[in-house]
């Protein structure tokens, strides 16, 4: 008998460090042999969940005094998604609307969490006042970012997957450079002297690291933030740098037409072949695994687009790199790779679209959208400006995008706001949500469009968004502004306006 307990006891024991051992958080932060002594003790965390006797601790003597934790999505994964929060323009209302539907797993954030330039007046002007050089300044403004009240109320209690864009070191960046220090003599003279690119880069890429609820991926490389996560058979969360590392030179201050030379060219590429190879793994290893969907968040729109009537085309996100968007395509349909989600940011608007390969496949956007492979779902900024000028002016800006580029379903820039990716083995919904106002903080909500996909099917479901929206342009719908508001603190459905919408 004695033996009998002894045994069930080993076997308990056996079974907890086998679950500790494969628990991402007990491991080092490198993968590395050498840094194997960064883990946590195993031994040591199993003593401290007995008592003396020993004995088991009950629940009710246990505090988790984390803000930020991981897991297993629930079986309704959701995935909230948010971009751009510069302080000065306004306030954060998408961040604390989220927080009280409380209608998500996790919160995946694609960058421009802190602004690095130098807006000090009103009242949220930035601190330190200053655009960001040194480490201490970057400190200054994360810290300054944390002391808002409705960012804190999403960070305490959800886990964070975040990733860096341009603004978390300086605006229109890459490799070697940004917007106001690229490859002039000018611009060396004039702006070289103040810091090196690289320094600049250490010094936030430290301060992100130290603020925000990531780990280093690599310690031997520690520009690296690529990585995924695999959400049991559900799916794999592929997160991308597209900024940073190994990314060729960028649409800056005087590199505009150097950028028309060469987006063709096969070696201007948007994240480095190292990364590249690692992502078409993450694609077809997922797809091999079984796992239904598979989302990839990056920082720029991925989307075949033309900006104006020239027919010109970006020049900071994957239109800049054609090379790049190119190979990713050819792996995606050379390899059958279905349900794909893009998300991406940085452009300050929504943008909705089916994912194809413009002038190499067949695609009917009439049709219903055959030819296809996924969705981008493309968000705008949580307080940040995009075009001037009243909600009728944004939406005929939004029809002309939908006019020069097939591929756009619904496009959107007026509202400041957030959407909410819903994945379950059935089908994806994106809900969008936007804030009436950022110019003071409340807890106002509009619902603007929910579209769906379903599996197998790989492009958005017709009617798009039921055939109607709250704002912007839809195609083949309609657009009925109701401003039917939902107020997410009371519960309380309005018809509600503002007279401004940023400070």
């Amino acid at each position: 008998m004695i033996f009998t307990t002894a045994y069930i006891v080993l076997g308990t024991l056996l079974g907890a460090q086998a679950l500790l051992n494969s628990n991402l958080n007990y491991q080092s932060p490198s993968r590395r042999q050498e840094h194997a002594i960064l883990s946590i003790d195993i031994p040591l965390v199993e003593r401290r969940a007995w008592k003396r006797n020993p004995e088991e601790y009950a629940p009710d003597e246990l505090n988790f005094t984390h803000g930020i934790a991981s897991g297993d999505p629930w079986p309704e994964s959701i995935i909230l998604w948010t971009r751009i929060a510069p302080t000065a323009k306004g306030y954060f209302n998408a961040y604390g609307n989220a927080a009280h539907r409380q209608n998500h797993d996790h919160v995946v954030h694609l960058g421009g969490y802190i602004y690095e330039n130098a807006d000090p007046t009103g009242e949220r002007g930035h601190k330190p006042p200053h655009v960001l050089l040194s480490l201490h300044n970057y400190r200054t403004r994360h810290n300054q970012y944390k002391t808002d009240p409705d960012l804190q109320l999403l960070s305490k209690d959800w886990a964070w997957i975040p990733t860096w864009d341009d603004h978390e070191i300086a605006n229109d960046s890459y490799r070697d450079g940004y917007s106001n220090l690229d490859t002039t003599e000018e611009s060396f003279l004039n702006d070289g002297p103040r810091i090196s690119v690289d320094q600049r880069k250490m010094n936030a890429a430290r301060a992100y690291f130290e603020w925000m609820p990531i780990r280093q991926v690599d310690l031997d490389d520690n520009l690296q933030i690529w990585r995924n996560f695999k959400m049991g058979d559900l799916f794999d969360l592929i997160i991308l740098d597209t900024r940073y590392y190994d990314r060729s030179i960028a649409d800056g201050k005087e590199s505009k037409d150097y950028i028309d030379l060469i987006r063709f060219d096969a070696g201007h590429s948007i994240m480095g072949s190292r990364q590249e190879n690692w992502f078409f793994r993450q694609l077809s290893e997922s797809q091999d695994r079984g796992a239904v969907w598979r989302v990839v968040g990056n920082q720029v729109m991925f989307s075949h687009r033309i900006e104006d009537a020239s027919g010109q085309m970006a020049g900071d996100d994957w239109n800049a790199y054609t090379g790049s968007r190119n190979r990713t395509l050819k792996h995606i349909y050379d390899k059958e790779i279905n349900n794909n989600i893009f998300l991406a940011g940085d452009s300050h608007q929504n943008w909705v679209a089916d994912l194809t390969w413009t002038g190499k496949k067949p695609y009917d956007p009439d049709s219903g959208g055959d030819g296809s492979v996924g969705v981008e779902l493309a968000g705008t900024a949580v307080s940040s400006g995009s075009r001037s000028g009243p909600l009728t002016s944004s939406d005929s800006g939004s029809r002309t995008e939908l006019e020069r580029n097939s591929v756009f379903q619904w496009q959107d820039d007026y509202y400041r706001r957030y959407f909410i990716l819903h994945l379950n083995h059935e089908k994806m919904t994106a809900q969008f949500f936007g804030s009436p106002s950022v110019a003071t903080r409340n807890a106002w909500d509009l619902p603007l469009a929910n579209l769906t996909m379903f599996p197998g099917v790989n492009h958005l479901e017709r009617p798009l968004a039921g055939g109607i929206v709250e704002t912007g342009a839809l195609r083949g719908g309609e657009v009925k502004h109701t401003n039917l508001t939902f107020n997410t603190e009371t519960n309380e459905w309005k018809v509600i306006g503002f007279e401004k919408m940023y400070l």
